[in-house]
C-alpha cells in the first residue's frame, strides 16, 4: 500500500497527517538544528541516546513495567526492533507462534527469517488458551509474538486472567514471548501488559513512535532482560553501526514538550468519536463490528453472510479505495468475512458509498 498515494485508505495502519502533532515536530527540528554537538553528524551510541532510554523507562513505568534505562535499545522502528529480536533468537526452521488473525507483517518477516509459524486463535480477551495450550504442545514454538493492550487489527484488549495462564503456559514451556506494544499511547487508561507481569524476564517488550509522533522520524525500543543487552548491541552494530541519533534526539524534544501530552489526549477523543461514527455507518450496511474496542484505531468487522472481504476489497480498489481483507491478517485463512477499518481514515462518504455498490453488486 502506497502510503503518499491518493487513493483513500480505509484499510491502512497509520493515521492521515493531519492527525499527528506537525507543530510539536517542527519546533523539534528547529531546535535541533540550532543545537551544538553531534546530533546532525555523527553516528549514535549502539544503545542509543541516554535522556530518550531514561524516558522511555519513565514511560514504560506508568504501564507497570519496572526497566532501567540500561535495559532499553534504541532502534529505527518497531519493525527493527521485532527483526532484531528474530535474528537474535531464532534460527531458520525454528517455530513461531501468532494470533490469528494478527499484524500481517508478522508473516511477513518470520517468512524472511524462514521460520516455521503457526497460529493460534485470538479472542477478545487474548489468545484462546485451550488452543495455546495445544501449539505449545505439539509445535514446541521458540517464540511467541502478539499485541497486549490494542490488539492489532482486532483492536482487543488482554484481560488479566488470560495473561497470567500465558506466562504460566510460557514458562511450563520455556516459551519466550515477544509483546509489541507500538499502540501504547493510544489507551485511555492502561490494560495489562505480559512484561509487567513477567518482569521482562520470559517477555520482551517493543514499541515505536510512528503512530503517535511521525513515521518519517523512525524510531523504536526494545526492553529485554539485562544479560541479552551485550549481545544486541553486538548485532546493532554489525546491522546498523550506531543507529540514528537525529530521529531520537528529535522525538526526545517532541515528547519532552507539553504539548505532546495534549496532543494525545485531543487524539484519544478524536479517535473515539470516529469509533463511534464508523460503527454506526458500517452496522447500517450490515458490517458488523466483532467487539467495540476500548481505546485505538481500528475495527475488526464482519461482513454479510457469504460475502467474501476479497471480493469486496478488488470493488472497492476500482473505486480507488484500499480496503484491508481480513485474510491478509490470517494465517489460517479463516477470516474470509471479515475486514479491518481504521476509523480516522474511514470517515469519507465515499467509503461508505463504495462498500454499499460493492455489497450490492457481490450479493
Amino acid at each position: 500500500m502506497d502510503a503518499a498515494g491518493d487513493d483513500l485508505k480505509p484499510g491502512c495502519g497509520w493515521l492521515p497527517p493531519s492527525w499527528l502533532p506537525d507543530d510539536g515536530v517542527r519546533r523539534a527540528l528547529r531546535t535541533l538544528s540550532r543545537a551544538d554537538g553531534p546530533s546532525l553528524a555523527a553516528y549514535g551510541s549502539p544503545l542509543g541516546l541516554p535522556p530518550l532510554r531514561q524516558l522511555i523507562a519513565r514511560r514504560m513505568g506508568d504501564h507497570g513495567i519496572d526497566a532501567s534505562p540500561d535495559q532499553i535499545i534504541l532502534t529505527e522502528s518497531g519493525t527493527q526492533a521485532l527483526d532484531f529480536m528474530c535474528r537474535f533468537l531464532l534460527e531458520p526452521g525454528d517455530t513461531v507462534m501468532v494470533d490469528d488473525p494478527c499484524y500481517f507483517n508478522f508473516h511477513a518477516l518470520l517468512r524472511a527469517h524462514r521460520a516455521n509459524i503457526v497460529s493460534v486463535a485470538y479472542t477478545p480477551i487474548g489468545p484462546d488458551i485451550e488452543q495455546f495450550a495445544k501449539a505449545l504442545q505439539e509445535h514446541k514454538p521458540r517464540l511467541y509474538i502478539t499485541n497486549s493492550a490494542i490488539h492489532n487489527p482486532t483492536g482487543a484488549t488482554l484481560s488479566p486472567v488470560t495473561a497470567h495462564r500465558v506466562l504460566k503456559l510460557a514458562e511450563q514451556a520455556g516459551l519466550t514471548i515477544i509483546e509489541d506494544d507500538i499502540f501504547a499511547d493510544f489507551e485511555h487508561a492502561p490494560a495489562p501488559r505480559l512484561a509487567a507481569f513477567d518482569g521482562l524476564d520470559r517477555v520482551i517488550h517493543i514499541g515505536s513512535f510512528s503512530k503517535t509522533l511521525s513515521a518519517s522520524a523512525r524510531c523504536g525500543f526494545i526492553a529485554t532482560r539485562p544479560d541479552w543487552i551485550e549481545g544486541l548491541i553486538d548485532l546493532k552494530i554489525a546491522t546498523t553501526f550506531g543507529g540514528g541519533p537525529l530521529s531520537a534526539e528529535l522525538v526526545l524534544n517532541v515528547l519532552r514538550d507539553g504539548s505532546y501530552r495534549k496532543h494525545m489526549d485531543g487524539l484519544r477523543v478524536r479517535l473515539s468519536r470516529a469509533m463511534a461514527d464508523v460503527s454506526g455507518r458500517l452496522k447500517n450496511l450490515g458490517i458488523v463490528p466483532w467487539i467495540e474496542p476500548q481505546a485505538g484505531m481500528f475495527l475488526w468487522s464482519r461482513l454479510p453472510d457469504g460475502l467474501d472481504s476479497a471480493d469486496i476489497a478488488r470493488e472497492a480498489l476500482a473505486d480507488n479505495i484500499v480496503l484491508a481483507p481480513g485474510n491478509v491478517f490470517s494465517l489460517s485463512q479463516s477470516a474470509t468475512s471479515f475486514l479491518r477499518f481504521n476509523v480516522s481514515q474511514s470517515q469519507d462518504d465515499r467509503v461508505f458509498m463504495a462498500l454499499r455498490e460493492a455489497i450490492a453488486r457481490k450479493r
